[in-house]
């Protein structure tokens, strides 16, 4: 579905048509993806960093942080036990972490491969090379998720250290989108400084590179952040961009995400209603999840890997929906 700017900034600003968007929203993915949500394994790999961005828990400029890294026995182990309970996508997160080399994941994504071979392997580690992310792909990598955060370069830079650039992010969207990547990009919805001429421009951004999965999230501020006394983003205004996200791109792999969960205990569920069809349970081993904090009062960060996945699925049948175990693909990539 196709919005003008003035359309758009309407249903961004106004409850006015709410329920009837979300409903909208709901019948687009009903029709191209039916009751079906599917679960993607989380596996926080490392909360090092070498960025500062500006609203983030993880950043590098945090001493309150405890960091770790995981290897790869370890991340091995994770798979095993999400393999175990039915996932069948694994998403190695973590923060730029100059320790792990390209050889290293290499090899961590082909040996994930070998072990589970009807599984994707996801990965979310920030910007790279070119070459980096080909060797990536050629290791066994089908997915990668990178957020452009915002499309607005002026807005980019009071966001991040001058060490970061808009254009090198999208750089690194369009070689991943090359390269033959599925390719996940999104936003912050509610950030500092924010204003709904940049959603807009987010939105117009994502409408010229035509992701496989876009993930949106309200902006929760973190106490040990330059942020920490900007006001969260708004939960209704985030599932209201869901929406219209659903309606611009009908076969996107929209997540109910975590962050909608943090500020909202009934959020996850709401993003389903509101067009999401993606969830992300946690596999992280228990005792590194509060270390990956990258905002306030993260939730399930004390749940093992089968608790998590099972209220989910509670959760998620409750809204009217069903988890499927298959890897899920966009429907346009089948």
């Amino acid at each position: 579905m196709n919005f003008s700017d003035n359309e758009l900034k309407q249903l961004i600003e106004s409850n006015e048509y709410e329920q009837e968007l979300f409903t909208k929203a709901d019948n687009v993915r009903r029709a191209h993806y039916g009751t079906d949500v599917y679960i993607r394994g989380l596996i926080e790999i490392s909360n090092y960093c070498r960025n500062d961005c500006y609203y983030c828990g993880i950043r590098k400029g945090n001493q309150h942080v405890e960091r770790y890294r995981l290897n790869k026995d370890e991340i091995l182990s994770c798979c095993k036990e999400g393999y175990r309970l039915g996932f069948r996508t694994f998403v190695l997160q973590g923060g730029e972490d100059a320790t792990f080399s390209d050889a290293w994941i290499c090899d961590t994504v082909s040996e994930i491969k070998r072990l589970h071979p009807d599984c994707a392997v996801t990965l979310s580690l920030g910007e790279k090379s070119y070459d980096s992310y080909k060797a990536y792909y050629d290791a066994g990598a089908d997915r990668y998720l990178l957020r452009h955060e915002t499309a607005n370069a002026e807005h980019y830079h009071l966001l991040h250290p001058n060490s970061m650039s808009l254009e090198n992010r999208k750089n690194c969207l369009w070689d991943l989108k090359k390269i033959g990547y599925e390719v996940g990009s999104g936003f912050m919805v509610g950030s500092p400084h924010q204003t709904t001429e940049n959603l807009i421009e987010d939105l117009r951004f994502l409408q010229e590179l035509q992701p496989d999965m876009i993930g949106i999230g309200p902006y929760i501020s973190h106490q040990n952040t330059p942020f920490r006394d900007y006001k969260n983003g708004d939960l209704h205004q985030c599932l209201r961009l869901i929406a219209i996200l659903r309606l611009m791109f009908p076969y996107a792999l929209i997540p109910a995400t975590t962050a909608l969960g943090t500020i909202d205990s009934e959020g996850r569920e709401l993003g389903l209603k509101a067009g999401a069809n993606v969830v992300m349970p946690n596999l992280s081993p228990v005792k590194v999840r509060k270390q990956y904090e990258l905002y306030d009062h993260k939730i399930c960060t004390n749940e093992e890997a089968a608790e998590c996945r099972m209220c989910l699925e509670n959760r998620v049948a409750a809204a009217g929906y069903h988890i499927v175990t298959h890897i899920g693909n966009a429907k346009n990539k089948m």
